[in-house]
């Protein structure tokens, strides 16, 4: 398939660590910051890597919005660190060469969909 033969019409959405192999093979239109645990309780098909073997299978997603879509009154309050920042780029140091005593050998790289942007609700004030 040509890299541009997409019609608009699928959206995937990784629930768990991501494939190595769609990093710049596919186009990322957003990150879930909040709510994810909603999608992870989707269930799963029993193909490889949890695909519907029969589109029966399928939990179709009715409704997916931006925040940029969402009027501003009707928008959670969130914090999220900025990823043009010097403190985001500790963040992700820290994910790539991680020290945990799980680790014999940090593995000196990370997915670029596998590092979580650090984000909050924005304390009472």
């Amino acid at each position: 398939m040509a890299p541009d033969s997409s019609n608009g019409t699928e959206l995937y959405v990784v629930t768990g660590q991501s494939p190595r192999q769609l990093d710049r093979n596919i186009t990322t239109v957003g990150r879930v910051l909040q709510g994810m645990e909603l999608l992870s309780v989707l269930p799963r098909g029993s193909g490889p890597l949890g695909f519907y073997e029969d589109a029966a299978q399928r939990t179709p997603i009715r409704r997916i919005r931006l925040a940029v879509d969402v009027p501003a009154d009707e928008r959670t309050p969130l914090q999220v660190l900025r990823t043009d920042t010097p403190l985001f780029d500790v963040v992700v140091e820290s994910r790539r060469n991680r020290r945990d005593d799980w680790y014999v050998h940090p593995a000196g790289h990370i997915d670029l969909c596998n590092i979580a942007v650090p984000v909050r609700t924005p304390p009472a004030g």
